[in-house]
């Protein structure tokens, strides 16, 4: 698990901690996920000691990004932050976010081997990725002709009975970030995991896939293509 971020979960409760480590396991199965929930003794409330401790385990040398359910959870993860010596404060990232939005979308970003400052701002997108989705045409799977070197954009139908949720859309978006070009899906970014689930795209709605880069023909081509797969679900 060396050679990507770790992910810390710091929550009130034991159980929420590692409810989120199995619940972002599933989709980032090679990053350490570390659970810091509860006081030292099992029961409700944050612990320092768990924190440091999972601060620790988290970081392959690559950095932590440590996210926390409430505010006195946060006040506990910064009391962390500041106790640690300057290099491994350099490698450490506190973000207050929503804890399972956030989370899931920290843990994908490091699954597809972004860097610190990168997953912190996945996480940190949680919100945002929300707000202003785009509407979902109709339209068929086959590649719209472009001129090469020019914008580019495929349709295609999804075919999975479940739609784009948590699991095919972590694929979606691991795959997207391979690319180096930025690539959209009905308006919002491929790379974002939260902006995909949040189009709410079903079995048999359209995706539209789209590139301005000019090199974006063979990233749009990629996606379109695992959408037409049906994720294994089919």
């Amino acid at each position: 698990m060396s050679g990507k971020v770790g992910i810390v979960f710091v929550s009130h409760s034991p159980l929420i901690a590692a409810g989120m480590v199995d619940l972002a396991g599933q989709m980032a199965g090679s990053v350490r996920l570390v659970a810091a929930g509860g006081t030292d003794d099992e029961g409700i409330g944050t612990s320092f000691t768990k924190v440091m401790s999972g601060v620790a385990e988290a970081d392959s040398g690559d950095g932590v990004v440590v996210i926390s359910d409430l505010g006195s959870a946060l006040l506990t993860a910064e009391t962390v932050l500041d106790m640690l010596d300057e290099e491994q404060r350099g490698r450490v990232r506190v973000v207050d976010v929503p804890f399972v939005e956030g989370g899931v979308a920290a843990a994908v970003a490091a699954e597809s081997g972004s860097p610190l400052d990168a997953v912190a701002a996945a996480a940190r997108g949680a919100v945002d990725a929300w707000e202003g989705g785009a509407d979902v045409p109709s339209a068929e799977s086959e590649p719209e002709a472009a001129p090469a070197g020019g914008p580019y954009e495929r349709e295609v139908l999804v075919r999975n009975p479940e739609g784009l949720h948590a699991r095919p859309a972590a694929e979606f978006v691991k795959l997207a970030n391979t690319f180096p070009v930025k690539v959209t899906v009905n308006g919002k970014d491929a790379k974002s995991l939260l902006g995909i689930m949040s189009l709410g795209l079903t079995a048999g709605s359209t995706a539209r896939i789209a590139s301005d880069d000019a090199d974006g023909r063979a990233a749009v081509d990629a996606l379109a293509d695992l959408v037409d797969t049906g994720f294994g679900e089919v």
